[in-house]
């Protein structure tokens, strides 16, 4: 029995090491950008509600091409801008603050819009069909609670980027493949045949199947609740003007006060992303060769 399902897409980034709005920049001629390659994918494994956090700086005739397209698709769309006062907090001076909050924020920005089971995902990630109907199948099997969650985690040498170092949350799991921790390692890179990271001026070698969390989270709106908690503690430490306040950590403490068990899947697609501007020609090329073995048309939507 196939259960209600959204797809939470999180396209409210500034884009600032891309240079740019990426999050709506066509890959193909096609002028598809990869998260409505996403709502394709999600689409097919039977997800039918599509919630959108973005930024005022979103172009309006890409709103109406979005809007056009749930239209003629029959899906549910809900755009949510993630604004900084979207969660009143009373007694609190932001000014300096120039963005919102982060990830977690823009999470609990969809909780009036979210009352089923979603799949969250970065809006400039590509993450492959077989994860959405992972996700599907997770959520369909009831697998899904306020007490168990579930992500979708990549083995960090099918993430790195060949222009530079990039962050990932790198796993620990206990023997039931349920998470313990979720460390964030921001300067990962091949190094010839080996995969590197810093830490305290030392350089720390990872094997190639590592799990790495790349913000693909399958969640219970019972999380919305203790968002809010969470949001309103990192408001009351009295944050620095661009500290955020970010789902993993949201998530670490929520496991480790027992609240929730997250279980972790190894994706069994390939990941793709545009963290620098040139890595914008690997997923084009990745992208057609996808178009040619027939797994997507090469107009996406006609």
């Amino acid at each position: 029995m196939s259960s209600k399902k959204t797809l939470l897409i999180l396209a409210g980034g500034l884009g600032s090491r891309y240079k740019g709005l990426k999050q709506v920049d066509g890959i193909l001629d096609n002028g598809s950008p990869i998260l409505e390659y996403s709502i394709y994918d999600a689409l097919e494994a039977g997800f039918r509600k599509v919630v959108i956090i973005v930024n005022r700086l979103i172009p309006q005739n890409y709103i109406e091409r979005l809007n056009a397209l749930s239209e003629t698709k029959g899906f549910e769309l809900h755009w949510v801008y993630q604004e900084m006062d979207h969660i009143p907090v009373h007694h609190f001076d932001y000014s300096e603050r120039q963005k919102p909050w982060g990830t977690a924020h823009a999470v609990l920005c969809a909780k009036d819009v979210i009352h089923e089971p979603f799949v969250m995902i970065n809006a400039d990630d590509f993450y492959g069909k077989e994860a959405y109907q992972l996700a599907a199948d997770e959520i369909d099997l009831h697998h899904i609670s306020d007490a168990r969650l579930a992500m979708a985690a990549y083995p960090v040498s099918t993430t790195l980027s060949g222009n530079g170092t990039v962050a990932r949350g790198i796993c620990t799991l206990d023997p039931d493949s349920f998470l313990i921790k979720v460390e964030e390692q921001t300067s990962i890179q091949k190094v010839n045949d080996s995969i590197m990271y810093t830490e305290n001026g030392q350089s720390v070698k990872i094997a190639p199947d590592t799990l790495v969390s790349m913000n693909f989270f399958i969640f219970h709106p019972g999380i919305f609740s203790a968002l809010e908690t969470y949001f309103y503690d990192f408001i009351k430490s009295g944050p620095m003007p661009t500290q955020e306040f970010y789902i993993p950590s949201a998530l670490q403490r929520m496991i480790d006060e027992k609240k929730v068990k997250v279980k972790v899947k190894t994706s069994p697609s390939q990941w793709m992303g545009v963290t620098y501007a040139d890595d914008k020609k690997s997923i084009k090329d990745f992208l057609t060769s996808e178009i040619q073995k027939n797994r997507y048309p090469e107009d996406l939507w006609n």
